[in-house]
């Protein structure tokens, strides 16, 4: 997408105007991610199958994001934008038209890996394509404006899946998806420009495999640590989980070899910015804390609290427009004040509300769940956009793209290992209230107030982390602007020093 020296310019306007196409189709996305939550038990009545199969439509879609993500780095550069944005949309739509019409649930399954694999590119790219066209001074407030969408999108996903399944069949959730992501990518077709020049280069096939076997098993083996019949698994999620973290081991070895004499796969380089590595572990920290406390919170607020699922996702609408919301008026002040001051109150706030999450019993009000949910929203907003701002600031041009996937990659990880860690503490927790005694109701209390528990101390680690958060200095460089070529592309010739 780029080349290494290559810094493109393009009017305020035409950025707007690419950042906006952008931005609205990773919304689409995003919130098809999470739209089947509330689809699952029709899906198990109307397919006959278990609620361990059902899950899988979530399990392949972050399974198939940490697989396809590694691979982005590499190939962002390689492709222009408009083919990197054309080739997401066309697996997006795809797999929309296909889960649409899925006469059995393996081709609804096979539809959300297609999905999926779509949904992984668009990500780097816009953050990529953020990095590249924004100058410093502006980069807080923009990428607050794309928290707003990257965070709204996923809460509306339940609340607007709730809705559809309301009105008719499970296939309206893909059939209402289908014309919306259409008309974004004839759009954005039309609109996009090709920002630099792709690079020509090899790719190293034996890092391909590795990295999709490495991270593939290692979210599979995470993901299946907390679940009530991992013991009966044919191969036990403990043991998948050690294969993929010795697979992500053997990939990154072959990185740093292939770096010193050829193109990497994914360029680990960007781990030697310092800036960057403590954005990266302030980042798995608080995803960590976020996916586990979005696990337990519908499992409290159905199983305990008794509210229906349409209930629940409107319950939790308020939380994510708050991060949303935020996300903006947060970017503003990172321009002005930089990350610590951000990140640590922020931090501590998620925290502190994790941990009064752990006091919740069946006799708490939804009223006071609300406003813990919006509570820890906020504390997560002033976290995530100086985080990925200041992170992704540091880096040169060249390892944008590398540095998203980086990102990307250890998200899934991430969100895979929290989601393992509060489910196996619930889980267990339960059990032992239970065998003491406890109702069933009491016992699932019981072991969701640990599982919050964790989350806090999880919490407390990211505040330890978040105090190490700089603001990275990165001068503007000067540039001679150029109108955009004949064919939409814009380049310049002056190089970005790093960091």
């Amino acid at each position: 997408m780029l080349a290494p020296h290559a810094t493109p310019t393009l009017s305020p306007a035409r950025v707007t105007a690419v950042l906006r196409i952008l931005v609205l189709s990773t919304f689409v996305v995003l919130l098809n991610e999470t739209i089947m939550v509330n689809a699952i038990p029709r899906l198990m009545r109307e397919f006959d199958v278990t609620a361990a199969a059902a899950g899988w439509l979530s399990t392949a879609f972050m399974l198939t994001m940490a697989v396809v993500i590694p691979v982005t780095g590499w190939f962002l550069q390689r492709v222009t934008t408009r083919t990197a944005f054309g080739l997401a949309m066309a697996l997006f739509l795809a797999g929309t038209a296909l889960a649409a019409a899925a006469p059995v649930f393996p081709v609804l399954l096979a539809a959300r890996v297609i999905q999926a694999s779509g949904t992984a590119v668009m990500m780097p790219l816009l953050m990529t394509t953020l990095m590249t066209l924004v100058p410093p001074r502006d980069r807080g407030r923009v990428m607050g404006n794309i928290t707003l969408v990257i965070s709204v999108a996923p809460a509306l996903g339940p609340a607007v899946s709730g809705v559809l399944l309301e009105l008719g069949s499970w296939r309206l959730l893909f059939l209402a998806v289908l014309p919306i992501a259409g008309a974004m990518a004839v759009f954005g077709r039309l609109k996009l420009v090709d920002i630099g020049e792709p690079q020509a280069g090899p790719i190293d096939w034996p890092s391909v495999p590795l990295a999709a076997a490495g991270f593939g098993a290692l979210v599979y083996g995470l993901s299946g640590l907390g679940a009530e019949n991992a013991s009966q698994a044919p191969v036990h999620p403990a043991v998948t989980t050690l294969a993929g973290a010795v697979l992500v081991g053997l990939f990154v070895w072959r990185q740093l070899v292939l770096q010193r004499s050829s193109t990497p796969l994914l360029d680990l380089r960007a781990l030697t910015y310092r800036h960057f590595s403590v954005a990266l572990g302030l980042m798995c920290l608080s995803f960590m804390a976020l996916m586990g406390a979005f696990i337990l919170l519908p499992i409290y607020l159905q199983e305990v609290c008794g509210l229906t699922s349409l209930q629940t996702g409107l319950l939790l609408i308020p939380g994510g427009l708050t991060m949303g919301l935020l996300g903006p008026q947060v970017g503003k002040l990172y321009d002005r004040i930089g990350a610590p001051r951000l990140v640590v109150p922020g931090a501590a706030l998620t925290a502190l509300c994790l941990a009064l999450f752990a006091f919740t019993g069946e006799e708490t009000s939804p009223w006071l769940v609300l406003a813990l949910h919006v509570a820890l929203s906020a504390g997560m907003a002033f976290v995530f956009t100086p985080v990925f701002t200041s992170g992704l600031a540091v880096l040169p041009p060249q390892l944008y793209p590398h540095g998203s996937a980086i990102l990307g990659s250890l998200q899934q990880v991430a969100a895979a290992a929290g989601t393992a860690l509060v489910i196996s503490i619930m889980s267990g927790q339960a059990a032992s209230a239970a065998a003491e005694g406890a109702d069933p109701t009491g016992a699932l209390a019981t072991g969701i107030r640990w599982g919050f528990g964790i989350g806090a101390v999880i919490g407390t680690l990211a505040v330890l982390v978040a105090l190490l958060v700089r603001t990275p200095p990165v001068p503007e460089q000067p540039a001679e602007p150029e109108a955009p070529d004949e064919d939409g592309t814009a380049t310049n010739k002056v190089a970005h020093s790093p960091t």
